[in-house]
């Protein structure tokens, strides 16, 4: 069992007891956000540090002024 911990840019997201280490370049699901491992550091005996990069979320447009001006009003 090793002692996982993740990080994204220098900042722990999570720390999670594993039998095994996540290989290098393994997509993998860390808060129900989709990523890819792209380091992977052997601390000691028990502890690694997974470094990961998160997919951006898309940001949806907000509708602007003119828009909401065109609703109806009740």
């Amino acid at each position: 069992m090793y002692v996982v911990h993740f990080f994204e840019e220098k900042v722990e997201i999570l720390n999670q007891l594993l039998g095994s280490v996540p290989a290098l370049g393994e997509p993998i699901t860390v808060k129900g956000r989709k990523g890819k491992v792209t380091g992977v550091d052997q601390v000691d005996d028990k502890h690694v540090h997974v470094q990961i990069t998160v997919e951006k979320v898309p940001v949806k447009n907000k509708p602007s002024a003119a828009d909401l001006a065109k609703k109806k009003k009740r």
